[in-house]
């Protein structure tokens, strides 16, 4: 069996965080961690997703929850990919050539390297069209 794109998804840290705070797209979300759990897709993180969720919630609603949340995104049917080389000289072109976020940029760089598609609600990953396959969430209003 070969793989096929439509197989493969990258959950940005927005999404991430759509699904844990119950946002607007979170369905879209919770439908492909529930294909992810049945094996029928594979869904993959950035490792720079994981410090995301934990800082941001850090300062926002304090460590008891940002340990709570780690977990959570822990216990999902997700692979975490940590850094390389190959990932981290991508990140590097994308971040100098396209003036995102470090962040933005790994995690973009980690889908190319996959063949992923891209799960977000960030405006800033549209500079990277078409070179990222996209799947947006309704971005806040």
């Amino acid at each position: 069996m070969s793989r096929d794109k439509a197989d493969t998804y990258i959950l940005d840290t927005s999404a991430l965080l759509t699904f844990i705070e119950d946002e607007n797209g979170s369905d879209i979300v919770n439908d492909l961690l529930f294909r992810a759990e049945n094996g029928e897709i594979r869904i993959y993180l950035a490792f720079i997703s994981i410090t995301e969720v934990y800082y941001i919630t850090l300062q926002e609603k304090g460590k008891v929850e940002a340990l709570r949340r780690i977990g959570l995104i822990q216990s999902l049917a997700v692979q975490i990919e940590e850094s390389s080389e190959v990932l981290n000289l991508r990140a590097g072109n994308l971040k100098a050539n396209n003036h995102i976020s470090l962040a933005d940029a790994y995690i973009a760089a980690f889908c190319m390297l996959n063949d992923g598609i891209l799960v977000h609600k960030d405006p800033e990953f549209e500079k990277l069209s078409p070179m990222v396959e996209e799947q947006r969430l309704p971005y806040k209003t």
